[in-house]
């Protein structure tokens, strides 16, 4: 495969989250070739010297003024107040309440009893800021649930323990107590005393460790445990008196937050990801709403996230895979303003209800990622989790993190398995259409797998380790190293003071540093020369004596030698400034070692990586980097792990070749590219360069063919590459070659990337080797783009949270593609970028519709954790058990990619049994079991349905709703389309709606033989477009439908608007005819109408009339005469549209005699 920098025609149309007036963006770029390093990419002959020279271009008064605005708006400023502290809420009175009925119920005081020995024993009570819990207020409580519900639950204080009993039996999984609404109340206050501590800037973020959970509660229901809903009456409490606009509810309890789920699914100010255990609905709550399928209704699509886990032993390396390839990319372009935690611990090794393999360590990691947004404001709310030691665990490694601890290394992070990239590619098929950052390359998702024989086959089971890892905490004297020393300013041009690479470049760093209180905040470690035994590591012993030689040469004697080399200038100080710079990098390596600080930065000059064995190269003299990396494996005494990222917008040339044979060094290096047009040129950047003998596959090159590339570009390649890859490798030492010219504003890169996108890159690879990361600088000249870099990002290496980062675009179609190029070279030495084309074998209904067998409700029991017998699974939505073989249940309002099949069988009744309590509605008001067929599922499966319908305006009771996955989740799946030849095109919507309404509901279907599926699949097929494609339209398909046993339709949903409208001419004025012939072929049979000019032909399946008319013409709208649906070539999609609403019902009148239902 080929990258390119030219982005190619989006071939579907995301509505814009932020910004939907936003012209498409262009990574297009004409490469030049150049001779030095330093040479401008500019062709006016005016700087024909300057190109030889390799000068550094000023910047223009316009292009200086806006870099000056959007540095000004940075939160790097003098002023800039940095919070600090992490709030504690822990209340002794939460645990007046226990069941009085079962004394070894897994709820009880014992949880908060074991967190506050593990606290007191490790110190943290005592490093965080105490607050007193508060009880919530009837009024914030009625933010999420009803009145009668709050004072049903008041008078609970009051009743006796049979009373208490007779009312928790009507729930599921709970037991009351006379205290459980007084702790209840105070745990949902503690939340709110957070959210005001936050919000008011007294703390940088905080915890919450209350009992009982929440996130099952419901509008008018308990659930799981649970009585009020903390973090969603948190959510809202901070939207109401703090006017936060947008939130992100994280849950990662290992069961499924249905309630806080059902309370936001209609709503795009609250982001909702939820990661739990689903076994394709066996365990608790037994919901298809807990699948991947469900991403929330009306215009609350998009906005719920479900990675469901459909077996058990799941670990560190899967959840740590959801959050980089689903929840972090999503909430960088929701951009929320409060990250709230749903914080369960039953995803931990040991615990006896989840049986999850996760550890500490990795709800650590979680956490570390989580603080990256939202400026930091993050509150974590304790959920479940009931194994004692693993719960005190998980708690006090979260707490740690919150408190700006290192995360500990993961003894065995690996890869994700195949369950969890199954599970993770059904939920990214599912929301792909409604966030923009999810976009894959401009290639077809088939070339981004390997061929079988390609790929080495590992089968992995669940992982179980042999107990609980517990995670180490370093004691350390100071956070942050911070070496410079004022020689390094010693080596500079004798020839030409406008070189880009100037003295002045370390010296304003350092003065920016000390203007903001950084260099105050961090160790100053004195710099000393690396010395010869330290250079020998990496460079050969000729080329030492050579550059030394050269302090005692003469000025011409010194131009001579600088010009043997590629784009060097060399002056009396040169080899003492370069021995300086590479000894300053060693001696950092030895503090962060020796544990004197946890991190550090070195602002030195000259650079280093593209210095080669025996040559200088590009303004480097000595690799530094290479020669540090050496250093800590001779300190340390054994090969120890090293991750070296190389972010210089030039390629790394020097540091490739030292390490393409060593498989304890991974290299990973973003730079320009272009086809092998920019400096070092040649093909050693390419992708294909992976390295060599046993370091095969430890070199990995991220190569840009164009400019512009900014925050979104590196972010995509740092959640889909460098981080899955990293952590598979699992450094014991991070260095990264930190050059700033991939800065907005510099002259020779070319790039965006601003300080805030490097402050989030540094704090993302501060989750590695125990937080052991060195910068080291390398190139960047613009002198306030690398001081204001440089800035950010040792705030971050200080603890301080990255500063809020707002994407003005998605990723460039020309980065993703360079992204996906090295994901696809290195797939085979990686476990964790191998994606499969999932089959969804985990779940039954994948490729084929399942008739689905309908039995008698089950009592609403069965207690959280326990895995439910196969045949029975509740669904509380509608009050009754599903089969358990049919689980890929469709929510009403999917995305455009998913189809829905509903099937309804005479004579199939649903009786709730006599004396069940009924579950409360969701907001999106759920269809309950005895729900009649007079709703308007029929109505919304006719031309004209309104895209974005309600579950109450779909739902039918009793009808089985089978969903098929998304293209990628299945294997040969056929899309929807059209209805085939012969398909009851003359039967009006009202008609059919009288029929339906005859049919009974029988309790149970008969499935379908493999023929008639076979045969309904090929139903799916479409008739005009000129490809296979999930779409957007409702289809109903149905044969004699008054004696049939059964009636199926299929649905997707259709987009709402595409940008080609602008093309459908008025209506001619002799009208529509349906029955007009195709006019190519003459057929009667499968015809469209062109909306441009109105012309007729047949569809794919007859003679493919109208797709040629649409290649020669380019004409984009065409309207089907069978079932009046209207498709878009361009955006390959159904499009449902008011501006098409007149067509569509004058076709409609001319072919049943009546105005279309809900034509307005």
């Amino acid at each position: 495969m080929t990258s390119t920098g030219q982005d190619s025609t989006t071939t579907r149309q995301r509505r814009s989250r932020h910004n939907p007036h936003s012209p498409p963006h262009d990574s297009s770029v004409t490469s030049k070739r150049g001779v030095k390093k330093g040479a401008l990419l500019h062709s006016s002959p005016s700087l024909a010297e300057l190109k030889k020279k390799g000068r550094m271009k000023k910047l223009s008064q316009a292009a200086e003024q806006d870099l000056v605005v959007g540095l000004k708006e940075l939160d790097v400023n003098l002023e800039a107040k940095t919070l600090s502290g992490t709030g504690l809420v822990f209340d002794e009175q939460l645990n007046e309440f226990h069941c009085l009925w079962d004394d070894s119920f897994p709820e009880g005081p014992e949880r908060l009893h074991a967190i506050k020995e593990q606290l007191i024993q490790e110190g943290l009570l005592d490093r965080c800021v105490s607050f007193q819990a508060r009880f919530a207020e009837k009024e914030e409580l009625m933010l999420v649930h009803s009145l009668e519900y709050i004072d049903l639950m008041e008078t609970t204080q009051y009743m006796n323990e049979g009373e208490l009993r007779i009312l928790a039996d009507t729930y599921d999984s709970v037991y009351l107590h006379p205290n459980s609404y007084t702790c209840a109340c105070l745990a949902s206050g503690s939340v709110l005393r957070l959210v005001d501590a936050v919000l008011g800037n007294e703390i940088r973020n905080g915890m919450a460790i209350i009992r009982p959970p929440g996130h099952h509660a419901q509008h008018s229901l308990m659930d799981g445990y649970c009585m009020f809903n903390h973090v969603a009456v948190a959510a809202r409490y901070a939207q109401k008196k703090h006017a936060i606009q947008r939130v992100l509810i994280v849950d990662w309890d290992v069961h499924h937050g249905h309630g806080t789920q059902f309370t936001f699914d209609q709503d795009p100010s609250v982001l909702y990801f939820s990661i739990h255990r689903y076994e394709q609905g066996r365990f608790w709550p037994h919901l298809k709403a807990s699948n991947w399928s469900t991403i929330g209704f009306g215009r609350g699509q998009g906005y719920t996230m479900n990675v469901p886990w459909n077996q058990v032993g799941m670990r560190d390396a899967d959840y740590i895979a959801a959050f980089l390839y689903l929840l972090l990319p999503v909430a960088l372009e929701f951009q929320p303003q409060l990250v709230l935690v749903a914080a369960g611990f039953d995803a931990l090794q040991g615990d006896p209800k989840g049986e999850m393999a996760a550890t500490p360590a990795g709800f650590a990691q979680l956490t570390h990622l989580l603080m990256g947004l939202a400026g930091g404001k993050l509150i974590l709310s304790l959920e479940g989790g009931y194994n004692l030691r693993s719960l005190a665990k998980g708690v006090s490694a979260s707490l740690h993190t919150l408190l700006g601890d290192p995360c500990p290394t993961l003894e065995s992070p690996g890869a994700p398995c195949p369950s969890a990239q199954a599970s993770l590619s059904c939920a990214l098929e599912a929301l792909e259409p409604f966030w923009e950052v999810l976009v894959r390359s401009a290639e077809t998702l088939e070339e981004d797998f390997l061929e079988e024989e390609n790929v080495e086959k590992e089968e992995e089971g669940p992982w179980q380790p042999p107990a609980l890892p517990i995670p180490m905490w370093p004691v350390l004297q100071a956070r942050t190293g911070l070496v410079y020393d004022q020689r390094m300013m010693g080596h500079y041009n004798l020839w030409d003071n406008h070189h880009p690479e100037m003295p002045q470049r370390v010296f304003r760093i350092m003065r920016r540093l000390e203007e903001l209180g950084l260099a105050g905040r961090c160790l100053t470690l004195p710099a000393r020369p690396a010395t010869d035994a330290e250079l020998l590591t990496c460079h050969s012993a000729e080329y030492v004596g050579r550059l030394r030689a050269t302090a005692k040469m003469k000025t011409r004697e010194l131009h001579r030698e600088g010009s043997s080399f590629d784009s060097i200038y060399i002056c009396p100080d040169t080899f003492a400034c370069a021995q300086l710079a590479t000894g300053a990098a060693c001696r950092l390596v030895e503090a962060v070692l020796a544990g004197e600080v946890l991190n550090g930065t070195a602002v030195v000059r000259p650079p280093g990586h593209h210095a080669e064995r025996d040559a200088a190269c590009g303004f480097c003299f000595f690799n530094s980097v290479a020669v540090a990396a050496r250093h800590a494996q001779a300190v340390s005494g054994h090969a120890l792990r090293i991750l070296i990222v190389d972010w210089d917008v030039h390629h790394g040339n020097g540091t490739q070749h030292i390490f393409e044979q060593d498989p304890s060094v991974l290299y990973i290096s973003l730079h320009r590219y272009d086809h092998g047009t920019f400096f070092p040129m040649g093909d050693e950047g390419a992708s294909s360069q992976i390295g060599r003998a046993t370091g095969t596959g430890f070199t990995v090159n991220v190569a840009w063919n164009g400019p512009r590339v900014g925050d979104a570009d590196y972010l995509a390649a740092w959640h889909r590459l460098v981080l899955p890859i990293a952590y598979e490798f699992n450094p014991e030492l991070v260095l990264v070659s930190a050059g700033f010219d991939a800065a907005r504003g510099d002259p020779l890169g070319g790039c965006q990337v601003s300080p805030e996108g490097y402050a989030h890159l540094t704090h993302l690879l501060m989750g590695l080797a125990n937080g052991r990361i060195i910068l080291i600088l390398e190139g960047g000249y613009n002198l306030t783009s690398i001081s204001e870099s440089m800035a950010a990002c040792t705030r971050s290496l200080l603890g301080d949270p990255p500063p809020l980062l707002t994407l003005s675009r998605p990723p460039l179609s020309g980065a993703l593609a360079s992204i996906t190029e090295t994901i696809q070279v290195h797939r085979r030495y990686w476990r964790s970028l191998r994606a499969m084309k999932v089959e969804d074998k985990e779940g039954p209904s994948s490729s084929k519709s399942i008739p689905k067998k309908l039995t008698q409700p089950a009592n609403r029991g069965s207690a959280v954790g326990m895995t439910a017998p196969d045949g029975n699974i509740l669904d509380a939505d509608a009050g009754k058990a599903t089969s358990a073989s049919s689980m890929e249940v469709a929510t009403p309002d999917q995305a455009k990619s998913e189809t829905a099949v509903v099937e309804l069988s005479q004579d199939q009744t649903s009786e709730a049994p006599p004396g069940e309590a009924t579950a409360d509605q969701t907001p999106s008001e759920a269809a309950t079991g005895g729900a009649t067929l007079d709703q308007t599922i029929v109505e919304s499966a006719t031309v004209g349905a309104t895209p974005g319908q309600t579950t109450s305006e779909e739902a039918v009771g009793g009808a089985a709703v089978i969903q098929t996955p998304p293209a990628l989740c299945t294997d040969n799946q056929t899309p929807p389309a059209s209805p085939a030849q012969g398909a009851t095109a003359q039967i009006a919507p009202s008609k059919l709606t009288e029929n339906l309404r005859t049919l009974d509901l029988n309790s149970e279907a008969q499935e379908a033989p493999e023929s008639q599926m076979a045969e309904e699949e090929g139903l799916l097929g479409e008739a005009a477009r000129g490809q296979d494609r999930d779409d957007s339209v409702l289809i109903q398909s149905f044969g004699d439908h008054a004696n049939a046993d059964q009636v199926m339709f299929y649905a997707v949903t259709p987009l709402p608007w595409c940008p080609h409208l602008v093309a459908v001419r008025p209506i001619p004025e002799s009208g529509l005819d349906v029955t007009q012939p195709c006019q190519d072929c003459g057929t009667l049979q499968e015809n469209w109408v062109c909306l441009s000019c109105y012309q007729v032909h047949c569809g794919r399946y007859v003679s493919a009339h109208m797709l040629q008319h649409h290649e020669v013409s380019g004409h984009p709208l065409v309207l089907s005469y069978v079932d009046l649906s209207t498709w878009c070539y361009n955006c390959e999609a159904y499009v449902h549209h008011q501006a098409l609403l007149d067509v569509k019902n004058i076709a409609h009148q001319n072919k049943f005699g009546e105005n279309m239902p809900h034509s307005h």
